[in-house]
């Protein structure tokens, strides 16, 4: 178990128990004074002392992970499904083949076409020297230039649907599903392959209109995965939403992440960090020594109480002490009290908060057991764990 957990759960076992028990500080005896009987009274808190370190302003949220290219891979022509040359988790290429349909009807009709084309060009030669020696109309000639022109497209459309028969890849990615099977009867518009361009992966945002004017295109991202947690993947933002959505309140940032490893995978729950501000030496405090009321912000400040004092004792015979002094003396270390105190804060992360304005460096602050203490209540101070 960690050291520090420890110590803290212990601490924190010990101020419960006190503050349960009251008694239990103190001797309970009858015969006791005053001052022993405040001592017993004083509220048991955890305390840090404010230090500078360096600190980061960050915005956090959450995001699934999507390509940013995606393509449903579908047949443009009617046909028995006879090979397949990828399966799902192969990455491909733009243009690559992916599968075969069966291509005999296609080639058939585009022997015939092809047939007929050169019949026809043929035909038009021959007219068109009749027409120069003035042996044939312009009707005739005109009727079998166009013959030969829709011929001509009839070729080019039976040549294209013959090219259709062989499937390939309209981007880059990684084939993420494979919808047939081999011997399938495929039909036009059946899908066939999903590809997912991975490379980059996109994460969208939804953030509130307040930081509007602290992300920007190019700020890095960190983000961790479910799946991987003590890796910290490291992006930026590729691009921020001009418009403001009145309904949310929100703006979308859409944040781009590049693994070589293809260790991210899309439809993974991102925990995304922007950091768009440091202070390299900031005075900070815990953030769980922060009081938020009323619009204001506050901590408690541990302060020095009053001085329980008491009269010197006498010897045997009635007289003055050693010293011969009877003056009162200290009898007891400095009693502590809670001082709630106003602050401005600045920068902040999951830890730590920045103060600006209103403890300095040393000043104690109550971090556990801030709830049970007032302004002036007298505290008995644990020290904390920064």
């Amino acid at each position: 178990m960690d050291i520090r957990f420890a110590g803290r759960a212990a601490r924190a076992f010990a101020l419960g128990l006190a503050c349960a028990l009251p008694a239990a500080c103190g001797g309970g005896e009858a015969g006791k004074d005053g001052g022993q009987a405040k001592a017993d009274n004083a509220v048991p808190v955890e305390a840090v002392a404010a230090a500078r370190r360096s600190i980061s302003a960050s915005y956090t949220g959450v995001a699934t992970l999507e390509a940013d290219s995606e393509a449903q891979v579908a047949a443009k022509v009617n046909g028995v499904l006879v090979k397949l040359f990828v399966e799902e988790g192969d990455e491909v290429k733009a243009g690559q083949v992916l599968a075969k349909l069966d291509d005999e009807n296609p080639r058939l009709n585009l022997a015939k076409a092809e047939a007929t084309l050169r019949k026809l060009e043929n035909d038009h030669r021959r007219s068109s020297e009749m027409f120069a020696r003035k042996l044939l109309s312009v009707e005739q000639n005109d009727r079998i230039r166009f013959d030969l022109e829709t011929q001509r497209a009839t070729y080019d459309l039976a040549r294209l649907e013959l090219s259709y028969t062989t499937i390939t890849a309209p981007i880059p990615g990684v084939i993420s599903r494979r919808l047939v099977k081999v011997g399938n009867y495929i039909q036009i518009n059946q899908a066939l392959f999903q590809i997912d361009n991975f490379d980059p992966l996109l994460a969208v945002l939804n953030v509130p209109e307040r930081e509007l004017q602290t992300l920007a295109p190019g700020q890095v991202v960190g983000m961790r995965v479910d799946s991987l947690p003590e890796v910290r993947f490291e992006g930026r933002i590729q691009r921020i939403s001009p418009v403001v959505d009145a309904a949310t309140g929100t703006f979308r940032v859409t944040c781009e992440f590049r693994d070589a490893a293809r260790r991210l995978k899309s439809g993974m729950f991102g925990r995304l960090e922007i950091a768009y501000g440091e202070h390299a030496d900031a005075l900070t405090v815990p953030r769980a020594a922060l009081i938020e009321e009323d619009g204001e912000t506050a901590v408690f400040l541990v302060a020095p109480g009053a001085v329980a004092t008491a009269k010197a004792g006498t010897g045997k015979d009635g007289d003055a002490n050693a010293k011969g002094d009877d003056k009162a003396a200290p009898q007891a270390a400095p009693a502590w009290v809670a001082q709630r105190r106003l602050v401005r804060i600045g920068y902040g992360d999951a830890g730590h908060v920045e103060i600006l304005e209103g403890l300095a460096d040393g000043d104690r602050v109550v971090t556990v057991g801030r709830s049970a203490v007032r302004d002036g209540t007298a505290i008995q101070v644990i020290e904390g764990v920064q």
